[in-house]
């Protein structure tokens, strides 16, 4: 894993200045402490910060072909390259090193910007025809890898973080309003588009191409299957169950490519329990885990991590984080997402990455599964809702609903929010039932929590999700797993990047493998999601991997106590940074509703605790990137 930036000037008679490119690069030194490199030729600059994995003792880069005609800068890996290296020397190209990034080159030299269909792996990279006067950026089929970049006036800026572009010099870092809606009711922001006005991220399986006429123009290399047109027989689980665990297998074989120690992230689930189970198997020593937990036993799944790496005969590590640890840790964190943080489980994977770094330099996890085998909550219960709604609203006449919505409307708070919640007070449409209900602020708490109301009247919140689903091909199911395989899970994917590379260890996410993917989204979504059991297909593959109790258990999703947090010791961060007056002078929210939220929730009426989440990291956010501060000054004690 690495980090990569770059520069590339619209005006040929111009240089990259080495200071600026420098800046770039450095900023990224925890993406790659164990070597740096730069190119300039006259108007373009690569540079790159390495973290030695495969040929540890060379891939040096910016990696040039034979005769300098084409550069990259290179981020992730190619699972596949030993396959694909036979091959291209056999067309006459002589290797210099082992390295992945070497295949790439050669690649590139025979097939042009076809080559990137051959590769399969995790990756994004910045590849510089000089012939041609041609800039190539590519990035991965998922987006496991990252990559942002921005034009100015005069030229074209590139890297792994937003951070390498700010460090460039010739832009300031902005507020891109626009976003506000759509970070507050989905956590992240879908598409191109980042908080940073200008700035945009490069979409998985896409090919940006710059060339010297100042034209730029992207391309979408690859999509996701169709699904299969009907569904398959109840008794088809286990046939495509042994297919399925073959896979994995190979995919596992594949994600085992290194030249240095690896570990396991073990979460206490089946996802990464199965994980494990599988590199044990493959691998003859005994392997590392590593697992996170916190004082609250209530939010705490050590004990399950424990069984899970008991039960292969692992070398197993952990860490508690205390809540005062965590949230000394918030300013820095944010600082390495570049974004306000969505979740709260990225501080917690910052301090699992930063003890396994002390043992092994790549970890696979079990990012992915979830949103490919259909197992949130969420699917199952927009499923029945859907289902249950179109009955609903076909024999009860609509007189009849809107009493029914009255008496909801009384019931005590808790069983009022419940019943809210589904078919009988929800409009029959997968806006309302699969985005709006599961939102963390709904449009219809914006409309009281927005000072700034235009900023939601200029953008519908759901738009870039909505498309992504309108789009989709298959059932209801399969529209709702191919939403998430490309937004949500791609907020997954760069909390999974940034913590780890924060740490400067590599994460590798063998569900994603791409061969996997392309064979499971083809399947009818009732292998994955069967009745009321999520994961169908995937438990019954890896049932005798995995203890019976982690198989059986309720997924918890790795909770953080944040509601007791914000009620108890650590109130004072919501008066600073939600209540405070730096948070007020900005003039996004209205006060009195924010009070409110405040209130609501340390009396116990309400847990508000995702949204005063939210708030307190689009403060941090601010503060660091827009006004200039020090996330290490930043105010992030408790009350004692």
């Amino acid at each position: 894993m690495c980090g990569i930036a770059g520069i590339v000037k619209f005006d040929p008679r111009e240089r990259v200045e080495e200071d600026r490119l420098r800046r770039m690069r450095d900023v990224l030194r925890h993406r790659g402490p164990d070597g740096e490199g730069l190119m300039i030729r006259g108007p373009v600059g690569l540079a790159h910060r390495r973290l030695a994995i495969i040929d540890v003792e060379g891939g040096h880069q910016p990696m040039s072909n034979e005769d300098g005609s084409i550069w990259i800068t290179f981020n992730g890996e190619v699972y596949n390259h030993a396959e694909l290296r036979p091959r291209l020397q056999a067309r006459g190209h002589v290797y210099r090193t082992r390295s992945d990034t070497e295949t790439i080159l050669h690649l590139y030299e025979d097939e042009g910007d076809r080559a990137l269909d051959r590769l399969h792996g995790m990756f994004a990279f910045a590849l510089w025809d000089a012939n041609r006067r041609r800039l190539l950026l590519a990035r991965d089929r998922l987006g496991i890898k990252p990559l942002y970049y921005t034009l100015t006036g005069t030229e074209l800026l590139f890297g792994s973080e937003i951070k390498a572009l700010l460090a460039a010099g010739s832009m300031r870092a902005s507020f891109n309003e626009e976003v506000l809606p759509e970070f507050l009711a989905t956590r992240f922001v879908s598409g191109e588009q980042t908080f940073f006005r200008g700035v945009r991220k490069l979409l998985p399986g896409h090919v940006l191409i710059w060339s010297g006429d100042r034209h730029m123009s992207q391309q979408r290399y690859w999509r996701l299957p169709a699904p299969a047109g009907s569904d398959r027989s109840p008794g088809s689980i286990r046939r495509e169950a042994r297919i399925l665990r073959s896979d994995l297998e190979g995919a596992v074989e594949r994600h085992l490519m290194s030249d240095v120690p690896l570990g396991v992230f073990l979460s206490g689930g089946i996802d990464s329990s199965a994980l494990a189970a599988l590199v044990a198997r493959a691998t003859c020593d005994r392997i590392r885990t590593f697992a996170v937990g916190f004082t609250d036993k209530d939010a705490s799944e050590l004990p399950y991590a424990r069984m899970a790496a008991d039960h292969v005969g692992a070398h197993h590590h952990e860490v508690t984080v205390p809540p005062a640890q965590f949230f000394k840790a918030l300013p820095h964190l944010v600082w390495q997402e570049d974004e306000p943080m969505a979740f709260p489980s990225s501080v917690p994977l910052y301090f699992v990455a930063a003890l396994a770094r002390e043992h092994v330099k790549v970890v696979l996890t079990g990012e992915g599964a979830d949103e490919l085998f259909l197992g949130y909550n969420r699917y199952r219960v927009t499923w029945w809702n859907a289902r249950l709604a179109r009955v609903y609203h076909g024999l009860v006449p609509s007189m009849i609903r809107s009493h029914i919505q009255r008496v909801l409307g009384k019931l005590p708070a808790r069983a009022g929010r419940l019943a809210g919640r589904t078919f009988l007070a929800l409009e029959p449409n997968v806006r309302t039932l699969f985005f709006e209900n599961f939102s963390v602020v709904p449009e219809r708490m914006q409309r009281r929590l927005l000072q700034r109301r235009d900023l939601l009247e200029a953008r519908d919140p759901y738009e870039v999700v909505v498309r992504c689903f309108e789009t989709a091909d298959g059932d209801l199911l399969d529209r709702m797993s191919r939403t998430d395989l490309q937004t949500y899970l791609l907020e997954l994917l760069m909390k999974q990047d940034q913590m780890s590379m924060a740490a400067s260890i590599e994460s590798r996410v063998p569900f994603l493998d791409d061969h996997i993917v392309e064979r499971v989204a083809a399947w009818p979504s009732a292998l994955k999601l069967r009745g009321w059991r999520t994961k169908a297909v995937f438990r019954a593959a890896v049932d005798d991997l995995v203890p019976p109790p982690i198989l059986m258990r309720r997924k918890m999703g790795f909770p953080v106590p944040l509601a007791r947090w914000f009620r108890d010791g650590f109130s004072p961060l919501l008066g600073e940074y939600v209540l405070g007056p730096r948070p007020a002078a900005r003039g996004y929210f209205d006060p009195p509703y924010l009070r409110r939220l405040v209130d609501e929730h340390q009396s116990g009426a309400v847990s508000h605790a995702d949204r005063l989440w939210l708030l307190i990291n689009l403060e941090i956010w601010f503060r660091i990137f827009c006004d200039g501060e020090d996330p290490a000054q930043m105010p992030c004690e408790s009350s004692g």
